[in-house]
């Protein structure tokens, strides 16, 4: 009888075979009968462990180490630790203390050993901490429902002479509602454009959220109350998260990668001029990607729809005269936002793709903070 040890066995022929081996094993040599059979000796030996019952082998009691410290020595050491005198030191600190007074107790790691071992072993002195601040949440579903603003800084005729660009922009059309150039950024200014800016919109009370940072001009008092005044509702974003004014930064970028930008202003009358200019361009003329390639002003005054379907006319008719070119039908224009968000929940994501046939306009304008 030979078995070819490399194919896989029955167990039931495993089984069978091992009482035979095991018995020619007793009157011959191992390996004369393993030979015999074509069965590699290691294949006999697994055979032999898989057929034995599963043993679970306790393991041996671990010895303490004569170096260990006992239970009772590890409760004053960590009693130590706590006590009034020390809980406020570092470990290191409470070991040269206790030199000094002529007392050992264990060496510094073993100090940390037991305060790990009782889940102590962090920062024990009070230390400042950062607030938890809100995500904020924003939604508009048209114009005049979210206004995004923020201050940056032009560069002066010299180093170290700036001038401060305030600019006011409506999330949902990207067009820029209100803005000015000042010599200095202050809370005072800030209320004066915003509260311009609002009668000249004909901004509605408890119409409008204003989002921005937590810089000190959008933080200022004077602010805060003027738009109490005004029932318009603040919203800021969380220190030190770069996204979460992302409009407002879009802009300005746009702004400082423009061929014309200056790399200095002799003046702030030269930088009020040229920002005259670059607005005028930007509401009027710039097209947006993020508003379907239409310019700001185009949907911020409601006529989005009307040339998108003149941009659709023109497609359709290139369509007719050259069907065999778009192998996908109809082409269509770049589609036009149904909302616009900052930081979206995720449950809202479905909603996001106006290619998709996503309407919202049956959502309600919301402001979370």
């Amino acid at each position: 009888m030979s078995v070819v040890w490399d194919e896989p066995v029955a167990r039931s022929r495993r089984l069978s075979l091992l009482p035979i081996i095991e018995e020619a094993a007793g009157r011959v040599n191992l390996s004369r009968v393993m030979n015999g059979l074509g069965i590699p000796r290691s294949l006999w030996y697994q055979w032999r462990k898989a057929a034995a019952p599963d043993r679970v082998k306790e393991p041996a009691p671990r010895k303490p180490s004569p170096r260990a410290l006992t239970p009772e020595e590890k409760t004053r050491v960590l009693s130590v630790l706590n006590s009034p005198e020390y809980q406020d030191l570092a470990v290191p600190q409470v070991y040269a203390s206790l030199l000094d007074r002529g007392e050992y107790l264990c060496s510094i790691s073993s100090q940390y050993r037991i305060l790990r071992e009782n889940s102590q072993v962090r920062e024990r002195r009070n230390q400042l901490r950062h607030p938890d601040y809100p995500k904020p949440v924003l939604v508009a579903t048209k114009p005049d429902q979210v206004w995004t603003w923020d201050i940056t800084k032009l560069l002066g005729p010299y180093r170290g002479i700036w001038f401060y660009l305030y600019t006011v922009l409506d999330m949902f059309s990207r067009y820029v509602v209100g803005w000015m150039v000042a010599e200095r950024e202050t809370g005072d200014l800030a209320r004066e454009l915003v509260e311009r800016t609002c009668e000249l919109q004909k901004v509605d009370p408890y119409q409008l959220a204003l989002h921005s940072d937590r810089g000190d001009a959008m933080t200022s008092k004077t602010l805060t109350e003027k738009m109490e005044d005004l029932k318009v509702r603040l919203s800021y974003s969380r220190p030190r998260v770069s996204n979460d004014n992302p409009y407002s930064e879009a802009q300005f970028k746009t702004m400082k990668y423009r061929p014309d930008y200056p790399l200095h202003f002799g003046s702030v009358e030269d930088a009020r001029c040229w920002a005259r200019g670059f607005f005028r361009w930007y509401n009027h003329e710039h097209y947006h990607s993020g508003i379907g390639l239409m310019p700001p002003a185009v949907i911020y005054y409601g006529l989005g729809e009307e040339r998108w379907e003149e941009r659709q006319e023109v497609l359709a008719e290139f369509y007719q005269a050259h069907p065999e070119r778009f192998v996908k039908g109809i082409p269509h224009p770049p589609f036009l936002p149904r909302s616009v968000w900052i930081n979206p929940p995720k449950e809202t994501e479905a909603y996001l793709s106006p290619e998709k046939g996503a309407i919202l306009t049956q959502l309600d304008p919301v402001f979370v903070q």
